[in-house]
């Protein structure tokens, strides 16, 4: 992953891989037929783990408190590892992730998802299509990353996750 991020996606031949994983390449292409099909694993794998974060419910009392637990749930899960960010963040229009691994992907979602559709049959989310806020919405969440984790280290997090907060909770209630 690591090389990938430093080279690109297309600049990182297999041989590399091997070497850096202290490996040969037939065992890199016993495991990993192409480049792609390793790209998607890799891809697949930091999806899961965020996942499994998000399998954990909220237990907080009001859909905004709710919202607000993914969101910095989300946040922190990339702080922490900043190489998956700048991986995923590659891949966010490539035709390198498959059909099927995006939407295997797309299942870290459902409970963001679940809690719009509740936020919108409550009246407290606005109601358009769930596709059209959660792109909204991961826009934030990319833009904010991509400022914390690229730019200045002086930038205090916490004071700019909460006005993040506030201003994405602003714009999809009701």
């Amino acid at each position: 992953m690591k090389l990938l991020i430093q080279n690109g996606l297309h600049a990182t031949p297999m041989s590399a891989i091997a070497k850096a994983a202290n490996t040969g390449m037939g065992t890199i292409y016993n495991h990993f037929a192409t480049k792609e099909i390793l790209i998607n694993a890799i891809y697949l794998d930091i999806k899961e783990q965020l996942e499994t974060l998000m399998r954990e419910p909220s237990h907080q009392p009001t859909i905004k408190a709710q919202f607000e637990h993914y969101y910095r749930l989300v946040t922190s899960f990339y702080l922490e590892q900043p190489d998956y960010f700048k991986f995923m963040d590659q891949l966010q229009s490539s035709p390198i992730i498959s059909e099927e691994t995006r939407a295997e992907g797309y299942k870290t979602m459902y409970p963001v998802i679940s809690i719009l559709k509740k936020g919108q049959q409550e009246g407290i989310i606005k109601d358009m299509e769930i596709d059209v806020l959660l792109q909204f919405v991961g826009g934030t969440v990319l833009a904010h990353l991509a400022w914390l984790i690229n730019g200045d280290s002086a930038k205090t997090k916490k004071s700019s996750l909460n006005d993040q907060l506030r201003l994405v909770w602003d714009a999809i209630k009701q």
